[in-house]
């Protein structure tokens, strides 16, 4: 699972939301998120992505601390939806990303990042927008210790 890919990912439309709050948010927000877009008829093409937009993981950590973590979530849908004040249809940005997966619980992705942020400065690639989770499986279904998550970090 250490293995970083650079990849060329393609621009996407989705379906999200955003609020402040902590991370813990996610779990609630998902599930929202989805009863929302299967009520419009969404024909989801991808899995469910978290958009991380804190800029370092110091900011992360106290972002999520503070509860004022700037959280957006979104599903990858076939066509546009109608959107209201809480959910918004979008381009998701595609281009450059290290991408590398994680196998486990969500909370022990610090790992992880940690590998991938050294990859990047290493290499000497600068990150150069908000980096994306992408939750290929469901812990409720496989066990919280088969959790897959793709970390994807856009960059130079």
């Amino acid at each position: 699972m250490d293995e970083i890919y650079v990849i060329e990912e393609r621009p996407k439309l989705v379906v999200g939301m955003r609020r402040k709050g902590h991370y813990r948010e996610i779990a609630e927000m998902l599930p929202q998120l989805y009863k929302y877009a299967v009520s419009k008829g969404a024909i989801v093409s991808e899995h469910p992505m978290f958009i991380w937009h804190e800029t370092s993981k110091a900011d992360a950590q106290e972002a999520d601390k503070s509860g004022n973590a700037d959280i957006e979530v979104c599903i990858p849908i076939a066509e546009r939806i109608p959107e209201t004040k809480t959910f918004k249809c979008y381009e998701l940005s595609g281009g450059k990303m290290a991408k590398m997966l994680h196998k486990g619980p969500y909370e022990t992705c610090e790992s992880t990042y940690d590998k991938l942020f050294a990859w990047i400065e290493k290499n000497r690639k600068m990150i150069t927008g908000p980096i994306r989770e992408a939750y290929l499986n469901d812990p409720k279904q496989v066990g919280i210790n088969e959790t897959l998550t793709e970390i994807y970090a856009p960059i130079n």
